[in-house]
Protein backbone atom coordinates (compact mmCIF):
# COMPACT_ATOMS: atom_id res chain seq x y z
CA UNK A 1 0.00 0.00 0.00
CA UNK A 2 1.42 3.43 -0.91
CA UNK A 3 1.61 6.32 1.56
CA UNK A 4 -1.26 8.01 -0.29
CA UNK A 5 -3.39 4.86 -0.07
CA UNK A 6 -2.63 4.54 3.64
CA UNK A 7 -3.54 8.19 4.23
CA UNK A 8 -6.78 7.82 2.28
CA UNK A 9 -7.67 4.70 4.29
CA UNK A 10 -6.78 6.48 7.54
CA UNK A 11 -9.05 9.43 6.70
CA UNK A 12 -11.85 7.07 5.66
CA UNK A 13 -11.88 5.48 9.12
CA UNK A 14 -12.37 8.74 11.04
CA UNK A 15 -16.03 8.10 11.79
CA UNK A 16 -16.37 4.65 10.27
CA UNK A 17 -13.70 2.33 11.71
CA UNK A 18 -12.47 -0.36 9.37
CA UNK A 19 -11.97 -3.91 10.53
CA UNK A 20 -8.84 -4.30 12.68
CA UNK A 21 -7.05 -5.91 9.73
CA UNK A 22 -7.64 -2.81 7.60
CA UNK A 23 -7.25 -0.09 10.25
CA UNK A 24 -4.39 2.39 9.99
CA UNK A 25 -2.86 3.37 13.36
CA UNK A 26 -3.38 6.95 14.38
CA UNK A 27 -5.68 9.54 15.86
CA UNK A 28 -7.52 12.62 14.76
CA UNK A 29 -7.42 15.88 16.68
CA UNK A 30 -8.92 19.29 16.10
CA UNK A 31 -8.13 22.81 17.14
CA UNK A 32 -10.24 24.69 19.70
CA UNK A 33 -11.90 26.63 16.91
CA UNK A 34 -13.13 23.48 15.16
CA UNK A 35 -14.11 21.86 18.47
CA UNK A 36 -16.31 24.87 19.28
CA UNK A 37 -18.54 24.67 16.21
CA UNK A 38 -22.03 23.20 16.25
CA UNK A 39 -22.29 19.39 15.94
CA UNK A 40 -24.03 19.39 12.55
CA UNK A 41 -21.30 21.52 11.00
CA UNK A 42 -18.57 19.44 12.65
CA UNK A 43 -20.10 16.28 11.17
CA UNK A 44 -20.16 17.91 7.72
CA UNK A 45 -16.49 18.94 8.05
CA UNK A 46 -15.45 15.47 9.24
CA UNK A 47 -17.22 13.92 6.25
CA UNK A 48 -15.46 16.38 3.91
CA UNK A 49 -12.07 15.39 5.38
CA UNK A 50 -12.90 11.69 5.05
CA UNK A 51 -13.92 11.99 1.42
CA UNK A 52 -11.47 14.68 0.24
CA UNK A 53 -10.12 13.80 -3.20
CA UNK A 54 -9.23 17.14 -4.82
CA UNK A 55 -5.50 16.39 -4.89
CA UNK A 56 -3.39 18.02 -7.59
CA UNK A 57 0.32 18.46 -8.21
CA UNK A 58 -0.04 21.97 -6.75
CA UNK A 59 -1.59 20.94 -3.40
CA UNK A 60 -0.02 17.46 -3.15
CA UNK A 61 3.46 17.76 -4.71
CA UNK A 62 4.75 14.54 -3.09
CA UNK A 63 1.64 12.52 -3.89
CA UNK A 64 1.09 11.48 -0.27
CA UNK A 65 -2.46 12.82 0.27
CA UNK A 66 -1.35 14.25 3.63
CA UNK A 67 -2.83 17.76 3.38
CA UNK A 68 -6.11 19.17 2.17
CA UNK A 69 -8.07 22.39 2.17
CA UNK A 70 -11.68 23.19 1.42
CA UNK A 71 -14.33 25.81 2.10
CA UNK A 72 -17.19 25.36 4.53
CA UNK A 73 -19.74 28.10 5.27
CA UNK A 74 -17.27 30.70 4.02
CA UNK A 75 -14.41 29.42 6.17
CA UNK A 76 -11.19 27.92 4.86
CA UNK A 77 -10.71 24.51 6.53
CA UNK A 78 -7.33 22.77 6.59
CA UNK A 79 -6.41 19.22 7.54
CA UNK A 80 -2.90 17.79 7.83
CA UNK A 81 -1.41 14.40 8.62
CA UNK A 82 1.85 14.15 10.58
CA UNK A 83 3.84 10.94 11.02
CA UNK A 84 5.27 9.72 14.33
CA UNK A 85 7.49 6.78 15.24
CA UNK A 86 4.98 5.41 17.78
CA UNK A 87 1.98 6.25 19.92
CA UNK A 88 4.05 8.39 22.30
CA UNK A 89 4.33 10.91 19.45
CA UNK A 90 7.78 11.90 20.75
CA UNK A 91 9.73 11.43 17.52
CA UNK A 92 8.87 11.76 13.87
CA UNK A 93 8.70 8.56 11.84
CA UNK A 94 11.61 7.60 9.62
CA UNK A 95 9.20 5.89 7.22
CA UNK A 96 5.64 7.25 6.90
CA UNK A 97 4.47 3.82 5.73
CA UNK A 98 5.29 2.45 9.19
CA UNK A 99 4.07 5.25 11.41
CA UNK A 100 1.48 6.41 13.87
CA UNK A 101 -0.51 9.13 12.11
CA UNK A 102 -2.00 12.25 13.66
CA UNK A 103 -4.54 14.10 11.57
CA UNK A 104 -5.24 17.67 12.66
CA UNK A 105 -8.34 19.54 11.48
CA UNK A 106 -8.32 23.33 11.82
CA UNK A 107 -9.47 26.64 10.44
CA UNK A 108 -6.73 27.87 8.11
CA UNK A 109 -6.14 30.95 10.26
CA UNK A 110 -5.31 28.66 13.19
CA UNK A 111 -2.33 27.16 11.36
Amino acid sequence: MTIAEQNDAFRAQLTRPLSWTQAIAGRAVMTRGIAAIEPERLARIMRAVETFSAFTSANDPHGEHDLGTFQDAGDHILWKIDYYADTSMTFGADDPRESFRVLTIMFAEEY
